[in-house]
């Protein structure tokens, strides 16, 4: 034989006695196909001493001729994927399996069934129909809720029983309960004669007594849970092993146990999702549901009455989880996947691997790291900022970034609008894109769900990409739950852990600041929301804005100016070599240049429209600090740049600016400080009005003049023209300052 898996060992999975008939030849049928013996099939079959005859084996095995589409092995496979196993085969290094090697179980299997005990069912002590009946109405509908049920049954050729067409769909719960209550248990006068051989049957969700289809149930509260593929004690026992949130357990009277199961959806499409979960869960203990039995609008067998030989009764009520919440989040916990304690008994034996550093200094890979900052700080653009820096091996705010490649979710922007704020981007930082092929980016604007179905399904597709981070920009599109909230935001941020862990490579996010001043916090307090934002991820990196200055704006105009006038040198006329790199930092002498350089008008006037359009840009810019938290590396020293769209630029000048803070001393400095604006301000407005009213046309005035003018001491002119700024004393006369592209 050549299989790579043994089939008997996945037999090990599958027990006899759940299939159906024809199951069970096609496991015989398929071990023949594989090279295995008849023996083989017969002592696996054995499992089943109900069912098991000895030599019957023998006899059909030699009925299997072959087809043409044979039944091949995988039929088994397929029985023990649905029984608990799962393939040790992975896509990347699979192996075939040693004798010794185990097969791992599914996640959602619950018992091992070859160990659990039958739990034998009792029939009531004493025979009440009505009370069952009225028990059922009770623990299942409210008493406005209209009840279906059908008395009527037919025989089909193979002698079994069916419940007629539609039957009766006209009472609310309340007005059964009412008339059963005084029958004296001649259910027969409340509900209709029944066939004590067939039995009756209803439905268990409440209808709007307009039909019986899906369309008419009003409530998606129950499920049915019936298998018929093994013995009533172990039906029973599984059930009940499942914690399964039954509302009611019934006896139907013949091979099975019927399980009325609350699934409380809210419609349609979430009760198919809910019961197709129910059934796996089911399937992969041991319960196989009927696939009939999914419908919302199902009958079930009624309690209280007879069918044939057997009675149909409740055997509990209201056990298991409470809730189907409460159920799906046990069965979820109960598989986990969290790994053994391992000891530290050879812990100084070998060194130790740390993860590769994918941001020296910052973050490690398959780390995760959360940019924090108030709106417009351009916290996206850094982001893109990055993913060019991994992408390229470049630094990145001054720290040097691991070459590889990069995914980009895009949750924001439109597909083109995000290729272009790329595009702008490289254009900026003006080193080439060489290695652009290392980003990809997943555009999910109007397509996107919530984080924890959105981590499956990136973690599926960038399986085999070997990203080394993994960007999401931004988290609010994706956020569940109230971000004040600790536990919900744990199961949040939980599902960057799984993205992280599956795909090997860091995970990479921003989130918004809490409102207020932030200059007086840690970095580590400034996230909006729960503190799980702060300790969650392994690095921090916060974006504060800081106060500039109109004379740093005016610096900043002024090297866009030159800036602007140099391009244009360089551009329209390289052999002019005149510029000394004084020169380069001052307006006049660049204005200078310019008109010696360039004599066309229309040139010129383009020009000027550049330097406008850069003085504007240079009037935008924002300065920020950025202020870090780590997990695994020494705190780095801040951070300053300018935010000049679309990229930020790092500036050491910037580090000089105080920030201002909440703090009592903080809120007394900044009292302090505007009272002091405010009498500036006022000193400043007195000498512009007496400048104004002494000038002739912008002329010269003498200090003397001022002084009498504003009556005061001569002496006192000169602080008052070095606070403002605009004016200066030259030979005894006060003057305006030329302007600064004049300068």
């Amino acid at each position: 034989m050549e299989n790579k898996i043994d089939l008997i060992a996945l037999l090990e999975y599958v027990d006899p006695s759940y299939l159906s008939y024809q199951e069970w030849t096609n496991v015989g049928m398929a071990l023949k196909h594989e090279g295995y013996t008849a023996l083989d099939w017969d002592q696996w079959s054995q499992r089943d001493s109900s069912r098991y005859h000895s030599g019957e084996c023998f006899k059909k095995w030699d009925t299997f001729k072959g087809t043409g589409q044979p039944v091949t092995g995988a039929t088994i496979t397929q029985l023990a994927k649905d029984n608990g196993w799962t393939s040790p085969f992975k896509e990347e290094g699979g192996h075939e399996l040693d004798w010794n090697d185990t097969l791992q179980r599914d996640d959602l299997v619950i018992i091992d069934r070859n160990w659990i005990e039958g739990k034998e069912i009792h029939e009531p002590v004493k025979w009440e129909p009505a009370k069952q009946i009225i028990q059922y109405l009770e623990t299942l509908f409210e008493p406005s809720e209209t009840v279906a049920y059908n008395v009527q049954a037919w025989q089909d050729e193979d002698g079994k029983w069916k419940p007629g067409s539609k039957g009766a769909y006209d009472r609310t719960a309340g007005q059964l309960i009412e008339a059963l209550t005084h029958c004296g248990d001649d259910i027969g006068s409340v509900l209709g004669d029944y066939n004590p051989e067939a039995g009756a049957w209803i439905r268990f969700n409440p209808m709007d007594g307009k039909g019986v289809k899906n369309d008419n149930v009003t409530e998606f509260r129950y499920a049915l849970v019936e298998s018929d593929n093994m013995g009533l004690e172990k039906q029973n026992a599984i059930m009940r092993e499942l914690e399964l949130p039954i509302a009611a357990l019934l006896y139907s009277g013949g091979k099975s146990i019927h399980a009325i199961v609350r699934v409380d959806a809210d419609n349609y499409p979430e009760y198919r999702k809910r019961v197709d979960y129910l059934y796996d869960v089911c399937k992969k203990n041991g319960l196989t549901n009927d696939t009939q039995n999914r419908n919302p609008s199902r009958l079930s067998r009624m309690p209280g009455v007879l069918r044939g030989e057997n009675k149909q009764f409740i055997i509990d009520t209201n056990i298991g989880k409470s809730s189907w919440d409460e159920w799906k989040e046990w069965i979820e916990s109960v598989n986990d996947d969290l790994p053994d304690p391992e000891s530290l008994s050879d812990l100084f034996d070998k060194p130790i691997e740390l993860a590769p550093e994918l941001i020296k200094g910052m973050l490690r890979q398959g780390h995760k790291m959360l940019i924090a900052g108030p709106s417009k700080a351009g916290k996206s653009f850094s982001l893109i900022q990055l993913a060019i820096a991994i992408a390229e091996g470049r630094q990145w705010f001054g720290f040097n970034c691991e070459q590889g490649k990069v995914l980009y979710v895009n949750l924001e922007l439109d597909e083109r609008s995000a290729k272009v704020r790329f595009v702008d981007i490289y254009q900026r930082l003006g080193q080439g894109h060489n290695n652009v092929s290392n980003i990809d980016i997943w555009n999910l604007r109007g397509k996107t769900s919530p984080m924890d179905k959105l981590a499956p399904k990136l973690i599926r597709r960038a399986q085999k990409s070997n990203y080394m981070a993994v960007i999401i920009d931004p988290i609010y599109k994706v956020l569940t739950g109230d971000e004040n909230s600790a536990h919900e935001m744990a199961k949040f941020t939980n599902q960057f852990d799984k993205i992280a862990t599956e795909l090997n490579c860091a995970v990479i996010y921003c989130h918004h600041h809490s409102k207020g001043s932030q200059g007086g916090k840690n970095s580590i307090d400034r996230s909006s929301g729960s503190g799980v934002f702060a300790r969650d991820p392994d690095a921090i990196l916060d974006l504060i804005e800081l106060p500039v200055s109109e004379e740093r704006y005016a610096t900043l105009e002024n090297e866009a100016i030159c800036s602007t006038y140099l391009q244009a040198i360089r551009k329209n006329n390289p052999s002019y070599t005149e510029i000394g790199l004084d020169d380069q930092f001052s307006v006049k002498q660049m204005k200078y240049h310019l008109m010696c350089a360039i004599k066309s008008q229309d040139i010129l006037k383009q020009i000027e429209e550049e330097k406008q359009a850069a003085i504007r840009a240079a009037r935008q810019a924002t300065a920020w600090r950025i202020d870090g938290t780590l997990r695994e590396f020494p705190k780095f020293d801040q951070i300053n740049a300018w935010f000049r769209y679309p990229i930020h630029v790092l500036d050491d000048s910037l580090k000089d600016i105080t920030l201002e803070d909440d703090s009592a001393q903080g809120k007394w400095q900044k009292g302090v400080k505007k009272a002091n604006q405010s009498r500036s301000e006022k000193s400043n407005q007195e000498l512009e009005t007496a400048f104004s009213a002494l000038s002739d046309n912008g002329e010269p005035v003498d200090v003397n003049d001022i002084a009498e003018y504003l009556d005061i001491e001569k002496r006192s002119i000169y602080p008052k023209v070095k606070k403002h700024g605009g004016f200066e004393i030259s030979v005894g006369m006060l003057q305006k300052k030329e302007s600064k592209e004049e300068s």
